[in-house]
């Protein structure tokens, strides 16, 4: 599978997106510090939200194949600034989470990371898994055997 880095604000969703895409128990979990895992990059959301951090932020992308921008469907605002994505170096793909929370606009939390530059945006509920197998689609690799495929 193609390694991600998830980047967003604190309490978007990325830890409790990365325990769904792993099969793992959802609960709560606040990220202290950038967390390897398999396929996974979780940072945390100071790293979004503080100029100072972003620097570092930036060179934790070079680990990753895919860069996942993640805004919550509740949202007041986009923490992205309108084409920010042509600054990486590799592909870059919008994800909408907490899509079925109360309050939710997904369609304005993507219309968000298509103005940031990303074409790809995936919409997610990581606590009903809603969504989840789509980005689990997009990271496959030719040969990779998914969890829910019987190996031949």
């Amino acid at each position: 599978m193609k390694k991600i880095i998830f980047v967003g604000r604190s309490e978007c969703g990325k830890t409790t997106l990365k325990q769904a895409l792993r099969g793992e128990k959802i609960h709560y979990h606040k990220t202290q510090y950038v967390n390897h895992y398999d396929v996974i990059i979780d940072t945390p959301g100071e790293y979004a939200e503080t100029k100072t951090l972003g620097a570092a932020l930036a060179m934790y992308t070079f680990e990753a194949d895919v860069v996942g921008l993640l805004l919550s469907a509740r949202e007041p605002y986009s923490l992205y600034p309108p084409a920010v994505t042509p600054v990486a170096n590799r592909p870059v793909i919008g994800i909408v989470t907490q899509c079925g929370r109360p309050g939710a606009d997904p369609d304005m939390a993507e219309e968000w990371l298509r103005l940031a530059g990303c074409e790809t945006v995936f919409r997610v509920d990581s606590k009903t898994g809603e969504g989840v197998w789509r980005i689990l689609e997009y990271l496959r690799e030719p040969g990779d055997i998914m969890p829910w495929e019987k190996p031949s």
